[in-house]
């Protein structure tokens, strides 16, 4: 066989990369196809969400630390922008991975980290959402009782716990993830079959693609909507507000992240096998992936802009803006 395992690289691996090793030998056509295109318009767009993700996570995480009294909304925003400031800092070690031809300089233990962070915090970020929505939900539904239990000590232990099970998750991508030198130049990829090798890691790359699928997905889409659905027909509430959050919340986050879940299925159908949709999974992974990390640098924006009449808003300062986007009122 021809010398295309470099193929696999250049065909545009991402940060959620599945794939390991043992898909190398399915490369023979790799010379049909050309990904350089698609890999300029990724390191471009890998770099927007950088600059964008820690600029406005940044400001958020700096306003509520200094300027905003710790409230539960502050602690939830805070710990919500922390998550999506370090996933966008840490894209760093990929974009320049990517511009240097998917060349790894940092060693193999920063390959594990980068990895095991960009897991851990794309999984807090959306439990954080998916408890925001439950927040907000309560706060309508049950004003009373949030007024006498709703506390920022208890939001605190909730989250240690949110962190916790993001580390826990996370955890297996660490084990997996190593590094290989291959014709002078050092890659960083998903290892499968040190956890499975009698058959090339498919059993552990299954399981981890449906546990992320319904643990970061399926298990948080349906307690956001469910929530919103109980906003929408409870009577009480006389402000649509908490409702359009949430909507907002729910097609960003579907929009953001169902197409990644979809494309991780239809590699998952071919990785293995010579399959004519193979190569049209992996752009499609691409594509949907740099979706997918879009939205750590959306959330700052929807729930300043969003959760607050954004023309009333348009000519307060920055510290204004964000004190009323994270009021306690329902």
């Amino acid at each position: 066989m021809k010398d295309n395992t470099r193929a696999y690289p250049t065909s545009g691996i991402t940060l959620l990369d599945n794939t390991s090793s043992y898909t190398t030998e399915y490369y023979d056509d790799y010379d049909y196809y050309d990904f350089s295109s698609l890999n300029y318009f990724t390191l471009v767009v890998y770099s927007l969400i950088f600059l964008l993700g820690t600029t406005g996570n940044g400001l958020v995480i700096w306003f509520t630390i200094f300027k905003m009294k710790k409230t539960v909304n502050v602690i939830w925003f805070l710990n919500l922008s922390i998550a999506d400031f370090t996933f966008s800092s840490f894209l760093l070690f990929n974009i320049i991975y990517l511009a240097n031809g998917f060349t790894w300089f940092f060693g193999t233990f920063m390959c594990k980290m980068n990895t095991m962070m960009i897991f851990m915090n794309l999984s807090a970020s959306v439990f954080f959402l998916t408890i925001i929505s439950i927040d907000r939900c309560l706060s309508v539904i049950f004003p009373v009782w949030c007024r006498n239990h709703r506390t920022p000590r208890l939001a605190s232990f909730i989250v240690m716990g949110i962190w916790i099970l993001s580390i826990t998750c996370s955890l297996p991508y660490f084990m997996l993830r190593d590094t290989v030198e291959f014709d002078g130049t050092m890659l960083c990829y998903n290892n499968f079959e040190l956890g499975e090798p009698e058959d090339g890691g498919r059993s552990l790359h299954k399981a981890l693609v449906i546990i992320r699928f319904f643990l970061t997905f399926v298990i948080p889409f349906t307690i956001i909507v469910t929530f919103a659905l109980r906003i929408h027909r409870n009577r009480m509430t006389t402000s649509s507000k908490p409702y359009k959050v949430i909507m907002a919340v729910i097609v960003c986050f579907f929009i953001c992240w169902a197409p990644y879940h979809i494309f991780s299925f239809m590699e998952l159908c071919t990785v293995y096998q010579e399959d004519d949709l193979y190569y049209e999974s992996r752009i499609g992974i691409i594509i949907s992936t740099i979706m997918a990390f879009m939205n750590s640098c959306v959330n700052p924006f929807l729930y300043v802009f969003i959760g607050r009449d954004f023309k009333d808003n348009l000519w307060r300062s920055i510290q204004s803006i964000f004190e009323k986007a994270f009021n306690e009122d329902p």
